[in-house]
């Protein structure tokens, strides 16, 4: 049998192949004085430009091979390229300091890099890939160091890599290219998200696969389970053609279901959705059978800007979803920033702990003007579908009646000036803070809906940074105590008849899910990856076996045990 390496499964799907290791140049960057000013800013400004160039090249070739949304990635590429702020830095930087345009390049986008990178949200943390992948691009073409192209691949390999940029993914051809696997990286990353829409498998997050493998070594790689095989047996390898044979057969059964309604095997109706962080993600959803948007992350438009984007550009993007989602129900959670989440023009105050302090709805309500502008852009989009408005960090009742307040005044303003938006307009709130998921039932009098966001509940109860790898043994989605707060959010929404969605990665979670059921869930919004696979699962399970099953699972003492009770649950269906 041979060494397994173990990685985080990104892009599923199962192949052996000889490995190709990736050395690129290094890129070197010294702080070196300069004299001349105008020609480093002539060099900077050159670079960009061909990268713009080359990054307009990739969207078309992508939009050839993938559509629409998958060469948008590449339009936000050249958009952070051709950034004028980001431009104006850089020429700062080497005007006032007498520094190399490299140098500065370097200086600049690595600020954007870090910030994104430090944030908890695991979206908005991928896009620090996106950040690095065009500034070694401008750096490289300053220095005049070869881009390499993985388009002229012409063998059958299994590439392995430090880590495979969006735009390097977009090159791959799959005849030839049988999968990779790469030290770092994650699920929402775009290489992931490129390399589930080509079918090629990934295993990311490897650590140590570059001085694991040496090229021409036959390897393995399982996309789904996240491992890499080396130092393969005769065995191993026609264990992972039958598996390779197994998979395909799979991927057929859960195609069935794109169009299916999702519910379970005794018909009792559930709604499996999406999370998105920006209108390019939608035709994902809807390749992927979305029966809705579970939770669209409006602060991708305040962290991908220069300013607070005004009422009509907002507007402009949630009538976009709306549209595109033809009648089925986007909630909009309105903005979350803060904590980790920062915007390059305004300065948050300096806090201790930033997780607990002043962000998200503490951030909006102390800011009206802020607010008003994006509560009245969701409200004249919900005139062209059906739309949820969602207050994020929502800690008391009298919180969620102040900012529903808001959208009341909203309301009466649009009326006076003439503008449509549904009168109707659902308006929910988030449950991550313990303190509302204890108080559901008089939440549920007031907010017409619930969205249990996990990734918080579960770092405010266990009281445990999910960004600390010292005490990441506490993210626990299955823990007892984390169920019974899931049980009463649901409890206290149904007592007023109020309907109850999760958001967080748990809804995802294939373990999660027949508990989930169990306990009432009524709507899980997830990966757009991860739909079809939830959906077959509930089609298999009874309601009556997914309550027992919750009411065991409530009963046990740790997170292992409910793991074990789960699995044995699946295993017998």
């Amino acid at each position: 049998m041979g060494k397994k390496l173990k990685g985080i499964g990104a892009s599923e799907g199962i192949a052996v192949a000889k490995a190709l290791v990736l050395n690129e140049e290094e890129i070197k960057i010294s702080k070196t004085k300069i004299n001349d000013i105008t020609s480093e800013i002539n060099k900077l400004e050159k670079a960009i430009l061909a990268s713009v160039d080359d990054l307009e090249k990739l969207r078309v070739s992508t939009l050839d091979k993938l559509g629409e949304e998958k060469a948008a990635i590449f339009d936000a590429h050249k958009q952070i390229a051709a950034d004028p702020a980001m431009k104006d830095e850089m020429v700062s930087l080497i005007t006032n300091d007498k520094v190399s345009a490299d140098f500065a390049a370097d200086k600049i986008t690595n600020n954007y890099y870090e910030m994104f990178a430090s944030m908890d949200d695991e979206y908005f943390k991928e896009r620090s890939a996106d950040i690095k992948d065009v500034a070694n691009r401008i750096i490289k073409h300053i220095l005049n160091i070869k881009i390499v192209d993985l388009s002229t691949i012409s063998d059958e390999v299994i590439i392995v890599a430090e880590d495979l940029t969006p735009s390097q993914t977009a090159q791959l051809n799959k005849k030839f290219v049988k999968g990779f696997a790469t030290n770092i990286g994650g699920r929402t990353s775009h290489a992931a998200i490129m390399a589930r829409s080509l079918e090629i498998p990934a295993v990311l997050g490897l650590k140590t696969i570059t001085n694991d493998v040496k090229t021409n070594e036959l390897i393995s790689l399982d996309g789904k389970s996240g491992i890499v095989e080396i130092e393969l047996t005769d065995e191993d390898i026609k264990n992972y053609q039958t598996a390779s044979d197994n998979f395909i057969k799979e991927k057929a059964e859960l195609l069935k279901f794109k169009n299916e309604a999702s519910k379970t095997k005794d018909g009792i109706k559930k709604l499996i959705e999406a999370n998105i962080g920006s209108p390019i993600d939608v035709n994902s959803v809807i390749e992927n059978g979305g029966e809705g948007i579970g939770l669209f992350r409006s602060e991708f438009l305040y962290m991908d800007n220069d300013h607070f984007p005004t009422e009509d550009e907002q507007y402009e993007s949630y009538k976009k979803v709306v549209d595109a989602m033809e009648g089925k129900i986007v909630v909009i959670r309105t903005l979350d920033i803060g904590g980790d989440k920062k915007l390059s023009y305004f300065e948050f105050p300096h806090e201790i702990n930033p997780f607990l302090g002043y962000r998200a709805i503490r951030f909006t309500l102390d800011r009206k003007d802020i607010f008003k502008d994006q509560l009245r852009a969701l409200l004249r989009a919900s005139a062209h579908g059906e739309l949820g408005i969602m207050f994020p960090m929502i800690a008391t009742v009298d919180e969620f009646l102040r900012a529903k307040a808001v959208v009341e005044e909203c309301k009466l303003e649009l009326k006076s000036e003439g503008i449509k938006y549904d009168e109707n307009v659902l308006v929910g709130m988030m449950v991550e803070i313990p303190a509302a998921a204890v108080n559901a039932d008089k939440f549920s009098k007031h907010a017409d809906f619930f969205s249990i966001g996990t990734n918080d509940l579960i770092q405010y109860s266990m009281a445990a940074d999910r960004m600390s790898e010292n005490v990441s043994y506490l993210y626990q989605p299955l823990n007892p105590a984390i169920l019974k707060l899931i049980s009463l959010t649901i409890e206290g929404a149904h007592k007023n008849n109020k309907w109850v969605g999760m958001c967080g990665e748990m809804a995802g979670d294939i373990q999660a899910l027949p508990i989930l059921v169990g306990l009432g869930l009524d709507a899980f919004s997830m990966s757009a990856s991860s739909i079809l696979q939830a959906r077959c699962l509930m089609s298999k399970i009874t309601m009556k076996e997914a309550k027992e099953l919750s009411i065991k699972a409530l009963e046990c003492q740790d997170t292992d045990e409910v793991i074990k009770l789960v699995d044995n649950f699946i295993e017998g269906i």
